[in-house]
């Protein structure tokens, strides 16, 4: 057991030294913010503007090219600090993170297998890039679109990975050094077939109901899955309705923008609080899901779930058996007290 221990405290500090030392370490994935220029409130990432233009002309990379062409432009990260910063800066792709659909950069340990792999930053970046405070370093890049690129969005961004450890976080028993980054994002459109497509899955839902039932209200969560199975980026607007029994309406949400977008190929989890559920009914919940940008993109899903007061059943159904057995305690004493009368003869002798 000791010679265990030791090894396990030599392998946790050993871990810790080398990641706080040498791995260029993001948080999980890099979320982006809304349309400006990406900006932690140290340093940021954007297009580089023309000259004379505002830093924030542009908040992203948008740019179209056929198969095998090759295109260029130009990345700024700003230092917008007093002290001189040094950073990891590389191309990615982008994803919509599983729970809630965010829009996400992976990062820097996870190889890119899209667009990113088309991006080539010139040759100043291919180690670190330090920028001196209040200043900015533009770094050009091209991007070759391969030959067999499929038509259709693709969707990365390239990332500025502070290099300094600015704090450390518990992952089970190891400690790891944490490093902020901040993405600028990147959309490429290779002309073709544009195909939308748009799917509701596995609706379901769960609820708790109070143990007095009609005491206060009922709650439960509507579930779902929205996969994005055509080839450009769909911003979703979702409806939500429930009847119950004899086609009452029991929830009805109209239509709404989600506020995000959800990449091709995507799939994300999403909830709905339901504050006011059905105590007594049986319910058919329905997802129905389009986007503005295409009226004729349209997706149902539904399922059905039974609203049952449970502790009220239960309580009742304890009435109802000690109900039941006193009356057949009742029937089987007035039997026996039967069978004990005494039975007189015509002659009224025993």
């Amino acid at each position: 057991m000791r010679t265990r221990s030791s090894t396990r405290s030599r392998t946790r500090s050993s871990l810790y030294g080398l990641l706080l030392g040498l791995l260029a370490l993001c948080v999980g994935l890099l979320p982006a913010g809304p349309a400006t220029a990406a900006d932690n409130g140290t340093w940021g990432v954007f297009p580089t503007p023309a000259a004379g233009a505002a830093m924030t002309d542009r908040a992203y990379f948008f740019h179209q090219g056929a198969a095998g062409t090759t295109l260029t432009d130009s990345v700024t990260v700003l230092n917008s600090s007093d002290r001189e910063l040094t950073f990891q800066v590389f191309a990615t792709d982008a994803v919509n993170t599983p729970a809630g659909g965010a829009f996400a950069l992976l990062p820097v340990e996870t190889r890119p297998k899209d667009v990113g792999t088309w991006i080539a930053l010139a040759p100043e970046a291919a180690g670190t890039v330090t920028v001196p405070a209040k200043g900015r370093k533009d770094i050009p890049f091209t991007v070759t679109v391969p030959a067999d690129a499929t038509p259709g969005d693709h969707v990365g961004g390239i990332v500025a990975l502070g290099t300094a450890v600015e704090g450390v976080q518990q992952e089970g028993k190891v400690q790891v050094g944490v490093k902020r980054s901040v993405g600028a994002r990147l959309y490429f459109r290779v002309p073709g077939p544009v195909t939308p497509g748009l799917s509701v899955e596995d609706v379901r839902v769960s609820r708790s109901a109070p143990l007095l039932p009609w005491v206060k209200d009922a709650r439960a969560t509507v579930r779902y899955a929205l996969v994005n199975r055509g080839n450009v980026v769909v911003e979703p607007e979702v409806a939500i309705t429930a009847e119950g029994l004899f086609g009452r309406r029991v929830l009805d949400r109209p239509g709404r923008a989600l506020k995000l977008s959800l990449l091709p190929g995507q799939r994300i989890e999403l909830t709905e609080p339901w504050p006011d559920a059905p105590q007594s009914d049986w319910v058919t919940v329905r997802i129905t899901a389009g986007a503005a940008a295409h009226p004729d993109l349209v997706s149902r899903s539904e399922t059905d779930f039974v609203a049952v007061p449970w502790p009220a059943v239960g309580l009742l159904l304890v009435l109802a058996g000690a109900g039941v057995t006193v009356w057949v305690l009742r029937r089987r004493r007035r039997a026996e007290s039967e069978q004990e009368e005494p039975v007189l003869d015509l002659a009224g002798r025993r």
